[in-house]
């Protein structure tokens, strides 16, 4: 795609259960800015999740971590092959393809679902876009990518399985007038996917960062905590990839030894995270002196210390538990014999998540707190002087307070969430965490 001549992109409205909506996509090709309204109406008018789809070639690939590859044979691999198959007749001929037969897919799913699937998990961006929009600027494997005009594909015949309980068998199928199309199972295996990529990216970023922190702090007990978390991966990566594969998990994965091993560390963060609820409530009102906070938390003055690795000992324990989560909730709607695969899979996610949900904003609540206090020096006899060491230390520990609050958003709306999908010409994917469109 070049960002002079206005490059034809197919987009897909994919419905998760069949809907009664206008003829609102018309045939004729839309700008960004059009597709972001469309996507607002739909949204607001559809009762069931309504996420579009477009499809950009890849010319030269960009080298890119943290997604999760599945083979062709994968039931996402084959919802997209199918959906591209029963509707390749209502393909513009002039849609322009890579050499190479790659393909950059992108799935934006409404707000209202992002908020079903993942607290937190992406926010709008800092850049102040239109909310529900697309990106101002189209990205593909190549860079940024402008000029583009969407085009609405529509499904022409249904498969067999389109609207039934197993997500094996389910295709596509037309829903109606206009372009919108029931591929649940798509929607579904996309989002399942994208969630599970993005808390694998969280787990290795808390490992990296619990790893350099246990170096400074030379803790053995929390070594042999972290080692127990990170060992719990290698299950959760085998039963990921074989439910979404459409298999069934067995004992020798190690899958329950995995779940128990994270049910115990998120029972040390619960009670970690009251006593730090404890201790902030015995701090007195207004100023706090240093050495008052750092006797409730130990080394928060420091740059590494006891606190900041439960944190992030916490934080990993979060990760590796969406990741399960996720697991639970694609096995939970596998097993599920009615049409409702979608509502299934965020009923399973959401009874699941709560609790861990709530682990995370108790988190949050203690570092947005900390975050906001403030702070005086030890009293003493020089209690009218500062020495250039008083205002130093003063100084270092009100920046690293600041910088915990610094990755929580408060009372900021859930974003639509992009999902991009890496096609190889083998038929093969890598899914990409979701990012806010």
């Amino acid at each position: 795609m070049t960002t002079e001549n206005k490059a034809l992109v197919p987009v897909w409205a994919l419905a998760t259960e069949a809907v009664n909506l206008p003829n609102i996509l018309s045939e004729e090709g839309m700008t960004p800015a059009r597709l972001s309204e469309l996507r607002a109406v739909l949204a607001t008018l559809a009762d069931s999740p309504i996420a579009t789809l477009e499809a950009h070639p890849i010319s030269t690939r960009q080298e890119r971590s943290g997604g999760i590859p599945l083979q062709a044979a994968s039931p996402l691999a084959q919802q997209l092959s199918n959906l591209v198959a029963q509707t390749k007749t209502s393909v513009p001929s002039m849609l322009n393809e890579a050499p190479s037969g790659e393909v950059l897919y992108r799935m934006v799913v409404p707000a209202k679902v992002a908020a079903q699937v993942g607290t937190g998990l992406v926010t709008p961006m800092k850049s102040q876009a239109v909310a529900g929009g697309v990106y101002s600027a189209l990205r593909d494997s190549t860079g940024i990518v402008a000029k583009a005009t969407f085009v609405p594909v529509s499904g022409k015949a249904a498969v067999a399985g389109a609207a039934s309980g197993s997500a094996a068998t389910a295709g596509v199928a037309a829903a109606g007038a206009g372009a919108m199309t029931v591929a649940a199972p798509l929607v579904l295996m996309a989002v399942a996917v994208g969630v599970s990529a993005h808390a694998e990216r969280q787990r290795q970023e808390s490992v990296e960062r619990i790893t350099d922190l246990l170096e400074q702090l030379h803790e053995d007990n929390l070594k042999n905590e972290r080692s127990e978390l990170d060992g719990c991966r290698d299950a959760i990566d085998m039963a990921t990839a074989i439910l979404l594969d459409q298999g069934r998990i067995g004992l020798s994965l190690g899958l329950d030894s995995a779940s128990h091993a994270i049910s115990a560390a998120s029972s040390r963060s619960e009670e970690r995270l009251k006593t730090w609820q404890k201790s902030l409530d015995a701090l007195p009102e207004g100023p706090v002196e240093i050495k008052a906070l750092t006797e409730a938390f130990p080394s928060i003055n420091e740059e590494g210390g006891e606190f900041r690795t439960h944190l992030e000992l916490a934080r990993l324990t979060i990760a590796l538990k969406r990741r399960l989560i996720v697991l639970q909730a694609v096995e939970h709607t596998q097993a599920e014999e009615t049409g409702n695969l979608f509502q299934s899979f965020t009923a399973a996610l959401n009874k699941n998540a709560r609790r861990i949900n709530e682990l995370e904003a108790g988190i949050n609540s203690v570092l947005l707190h900390l975050s906001t206090l403030e702070l005086k020096r030890a009293r003493g006899v020089r209690n009218f002087m500062f020495t250039q060491g008083d205002v130093d230390e003063l100084l270092n520990v009100v920046y690293r307070l600041r910088a915990l609050g610094n990755n929580i958003n408060t009372n900021v709306p859930q974003a639509d969430i992009a999902i991009e999908i890496e096609r190889s010409s083998d038929g093969s994917l890598v899914v990409f965490p979701p990012e806010a469109a």
